[in-house]
């Protein structure tokens, strides 16, 4: 239980650090390492510490990866033909 969750802990803090340091990118590429990183972290802790842990622990990586979650609305929205923002 507390290894899934201190992972998650882990993972948050180093997503928080790399969007500190300076990058050329806009941080894409960790942005793409974090993603691979964290979508098995959050099935981890929800089988371990159930849907109501690994919800907050969503949340809480969605709120750090805030941009490519708001780019890939955005291309899905502009696949159905609904009108750009």
């Amino acid at each position: 239980m507390i290894s899934a969750l201190g992972a998650a802990l882990l993972w948050l803090v180093a997503a928080n650090v790399v969007a500190m340091l300076p990058s050329r990118d806009h941080h894409w590429r960790a942005a793409y390492v974090l993603i691979a990183i964290g979508i098995p972290l959050v099935g981890w802790v929800t089988a371990q510490n159930g849907p109501v842990w690994g919800m907050l622990i969503l949340a809480a990586g969605a709120s750090v990866l805030r941009w490519p979650l708001i780019h890939f609305w955005r291309w899905l929205r502009s696949k159905n033909g609904a009108p750009a923002e």
